[in-house]
């Protein structure tokens, strides 16, 4: 949900804390990025929740604001799920470039931060459908930070692109999002159909 105006007033405070100057400060200390630049509109990010059985196959995220243009360059995830257990999954992963090696698996737990670089090599998402009962859901503050400019070996212009893992098995709908995601679909398809798509992708998978 990137409506603030929807969010109860604790959220609401937290997000504008986490998009402040002295904030940015201290990413920009933390990352060795310089001048970061908060998107106060929330672009994508926002509050997530995630249903039973809902999954964010292995991608990387768009490189580039797609208003303002500036580059995409540092994620923010803050999980607000308590007493989460280990058996309902939902583990946030990093992948190898050639996604073969699972490097991290982060156990979304009640006020665990995972901060990362946006590159064309982070790959990241949580592939595992959640197994959580219903009427829970994986809750979670995503904030997106950018800048003027990237180094040179990560400039390039994409859309999110998804992979599949070695043990994944070929499925229709899967197939379709990375062909779409590739920007062939998007490409040939009129804008305001494109557009209708994505939102019902980002809908269903990550709450947005």
């Amino acid at each position: 949900m990137a409506d603030e105006s929807k969010l109860p007033v604790v959220i609401r405070a937290l997000i504008q804390e986490l998009n402040s100057g002295y904030f940015l400060r201290f990413l920009e200390k933390l990352t060795g990025i310089p001048d970061l630049i908060a998107d106060t509109k929330l672009v994508g990010g926002g509050v997530h929740m995630i249903e039973r059985g809902g999954k964010l196959s292995v991608h990387v995220d768009f490189s580039h604001h797609p208003t303002n243009g500036l580059n995409r360059r540092l994620n923010f995830l803050l999980y607000l799920n308590q007493d989460w257990k280990e058996e309902y999954g939902g583990h946030f992963e990093l992948w190898s470039r050639d996604i073969k090696t699972r490097e991290q698996k982060i156990l979304p737990i009640f006020n665990r931060c995972v901060v990362f670089s946006t590159s064309p090599i982070s790959y990241h998402g949580h592939p595992e459908p959640l197994t959580c009962p219903d009427g829970i859901t994986r809750n979670s503050i995503a904030l997106y930070y950018f800048s003027k400019g990237r180094p040179e070996e990560e400039e390039g212009v994409h859309n999110t692109l998804f992979k599949s893992r070695p043990e994944d098995s070929f499925q229709l709908g899967n197939f379709v999002v990375r062909i779409a995601s590739s920007g062939i679909v998007r490409d040939i398809m009129p804008p305001v159909v494109y557009t209708f798509v994505r939102k019902l992708w980002n809908r269903k998978y990550t709450g947005a």
